[in-house]
């Protein structure tokens, strides 16, 4: 019955906005199917269905995105995107609602790219316009030249979603007894002094494009606090209790991209202020420490012989380091990508891979995708994860697949 009414409701919102405003309604279903090289199981079967309805004037706009995922007969997930309205004005736009926001200039990277959190229940596997979650916001956007000034208030923290124990993405943490938990912290109610304000000021010349941005946010990683009880005559633990708990960050950074000899030089940085991590103290009552931190990149982009590639550095840096940190104080990243169309551009081939340098371990993604015409494609990739289980990558080295999709746009 439930899955009866959603779709009704789906085909309903279509039906009377095509009939009262003739606005433009896109989309596309899609069959996703993966299994895993280690024993054959399935490690996804999902359909989706997603909707995109627009409708644009002068001086107003709006977007409705729903999007249906069916992943067996009983299990559905229906989720809106997006859904705002846009006001334009002579100097100036506004956008309210929910809506994605991207920033910055690095691929499959989240450095200042902060504002719109992030669904991670299936790693970092679907698309990133997907891994992105919808926030509530009021979005200001003042132009002046080439220019833009943009600042965003959100009432409402949207924090990033976790795969569930029951996914095979889920890591359980290693405890040395059960502990226990109190969720009492977790929420953060709405409020005007628990919102969220983003600034960006943005321009393109001649010579550079960049940005230059800041935030006064709550940190989208619930810290868990770990209040532990330790028997003072034999100093041995004997009792965990885990409060999971949002804090404040205050963010500044920005990001640039140039071109020098037909390559493209991109660069992005954000320093964070006060974040908190987790420590492996023994004595220590609330296992936790506050610490600044540095996360930054820097990307080429250039063609050889037809092939587009693109390489990134990316290094994490804690200051004033603990050596009870869990984290490492240098945590050093590499990306590559190999992008190459043939067929009148209707075969792509490409290669995206994440190179883990502290931990040796990677994520290797390869695809190849053929488009039958404008409305019908289909790929075929792999994604292969190297390494031991320390790494952010090896730690799912069961998890390498082979998968297709199966793709129709309307």
């Amino acid at each position: 019955m439930k899955t009866k009414g959603i779709i009704l409701i789906l085909i309903l919102i279509t039906s009377q906005f095509g009939q009262a405003q003739n606005p433009d309604i896109s989309g596309f279903a899609r069959n996703y199917t993966g299994v895993l090289y280690d024993n054959g199981d399935f490690a996804i079967l999902q359909n989706t269905f997603n909707l995109d309805i627009s409708k644009s004037g002068d001086k107003i706009a709006f977007k409705a995105n729903p999007m249906l995922y069916h992943y067996n007969s009983d299990s559905l997930n229906l989720r809106l995107r997006e859904l705002y309205l846009d006001l334009y004005f002579t100097n100036f736009d506004l956008r309210i609602g929910k809506q994605q926001v991207v920033w910055g200039k690095a691929d499959g990277v989240f450095i200042t790219d902060i504002v719109s959190p992030l669904n991670l229940t299936e790693f970092l596997l679907p698309d990133f316009d997907e891994i992105r979650t919808g926030v509530i916001a009021t979005k200001f956007d003042y132009y002046i030249g080439n220019s833009t000034f943009e600042v965003i208030w959100m009432p409402i923290i949207t924090p990033t979603e976790t795969p569930p124990e029951s996914s095979i993405w889920y890591t359980a943490p290693d405890f040395p007894i059960a502990p226990t938990f109190d969720y009492s912290k977790e929420d953060i109610d709405p409020s005007l002094e628990n919102s969220e304000v983003f600034v960006k000021y943005s321009a393109m010349t001649s010579k550079i494009d960049f940005e230059i941005m800041g935030a006064y946010t709550w940190d989208d990683y619930p810290t868990m606090h770990i209040q532990k009880t330790i028997d003072p005559a034999t100093m041995q633990l004997t009792g965990l209790n885990i409060t999971p708990e949002h804090h404040r960050l205050s963010v500044g950074g920005g990001s640039f991209s140039t071109e020098i000899k037909g390559v493209i030089l991109r660069g992005e940085a954000a320093y964070y202020n006060g974040k908190y991590f987790q420590t492996e103290d023994p004595l220590q009552l609330d296992a936790v420490i506050q610490k600044d931190y540095l996360h930054y990149l820097a990307g080429l982009d250039f063609i050889i012989g037809g092939v587009n590639l693109s390489t990134q550095f990316i290094q994490q840096t804690i200051f004033d380091y603990d050596k009870n940190m869990i984290n490492e104080e240098v945590d050093n990243t590499m990306t590559f990508m190999a992008r190459y169309d043939l067929l009148r551009e209707t075969l792509h081939l490409e290669l995206f891979s994440y190179i883990g340098l502290t931990y040796n371990d990677a994520l290797i993604r390869p695809k190849i995708s053929y488009d039958f015409d404008d409305s019908f494609s289909i790929l075929l990739g792999s994604n292969i994860f190297v390494g031991d289980s320390d790494g952010r990558f090896g730690q799912y080295s069961e998890n390498s697949m082979i998968y297709a999709k199966l793709k129709y746009n309307f």
